[in-house]
């Protein structure tokens, strides 16, 4: 009997379709994080009558045919990279990238990962840095005199230092942009690494062919829908509890073979 593996396989999808959602809701309040979505695919057929074979000597044709499914598989889990809202801080490092692109963070073995995170600080020589430390691209430091901070729209960030009235060009932010943005793994700490399935980072600036733009004082939020997220969690518990219910159906179909006499 199919049946118990049929249902087995459709549990295990749902066991995972939960944690992909909770993983979300989860993440409800992690700056720049993307939601994820669980995809599956039908298994392989078994085929008792092919469609399209011949019923008689005649070459009569069988329409439809026979072919029995045996269940589901996880095929993905796909992130979605829409926009999440951006939310005011009024902190003069908190950055959002309003538009496509990632920031571009140098991990301590030298590889460059990618972010959506803007939410930076400053390390104790005056770096602009991740919260775990990690020097964001092209590594931009300030003035230890500097009394404000302007970055706008472009990543030009000017610095207002004691003594002068003028600001100082102290760099720009480098930013990249991907053919293939799921196919970026995710590594935590709201860091991404290129892929093959990504292509090689497309490097610019903030603003211009097509990059998105740089504001300040901003952060941007998870872009995760709480009742669409619910909406899809108690879906995927009356999904799993069908399965389950068929679990039972099946053994009991094979209590009454056993005791037949």
């Amino acid at each position: 009997m199919r049946t118990l593996n049929i249902a087995a396989s459709g549990m295990m999808a749902q066991q995972m379709n939960v944690e992909v959602i909770s993983n979300n809701i989860a993440n409800i309040n992690t700056v720049g994080y993307k939601r994820s979505r669980a995809e599956f695919q039908d298994l392989m057929y078994q085929s008792q009558l092919r469609p399209g074979s011949t019923s008689s000597d005649q070459g009569d044709i069988v329409p439809a045919g026979i072919q029995l499914g045996l269940g589901v598989k996880a095929a993905a889990v796909a992130r979605s990279h829409s926009q999440g809202p951006l939310t005011p801080t009024e902190n003069d490092y908190d950055l959002a990238l309003e538009g496509r692109g990632y920031f571009v963070v140098t991990l301590p073995t030298g590889e460059s990962a990618y972010s959506r995170a803007g939410n930076f600080k400053l390390s104790p020589e005056g770096t602009i840095v991740t919260v775990d430390g990690y020097e964001v691209s092209p590594g931009i430091t300030v003035p230890e005199n500097t009394r404000d901070v302007t970055i706008n729209r472009n990543g030009e960030v000017l610095a207002y230092v004691e003594g002068q009235t003028e600001p100082e060009n102290v760099g720009q932010f480098d930013i990249a942009m991907f053919v293939n943005d799921a196919g970026l793994e995710a590594i935590g700490s709201n860091l991404y690494l290129e892929t093959p399935a990504s292509g090689v980072p497309l490097l610019g600036i903030p603003g211009q062919l097509g990059f998105g733009s740089v504001r300040q004082g901003y952060v941007e939020a998870a872009n995760v829908n709480i009742v669409q997220e619910i909406t899809s969690l108690i879906s995927a518990q009356r999904a799993y509890e069908m399965n389950s219910r068929t679990v039972e159906a099946g053994d009991q179909m094979l209590n009454t073979l056993v005791q037949m006499r």
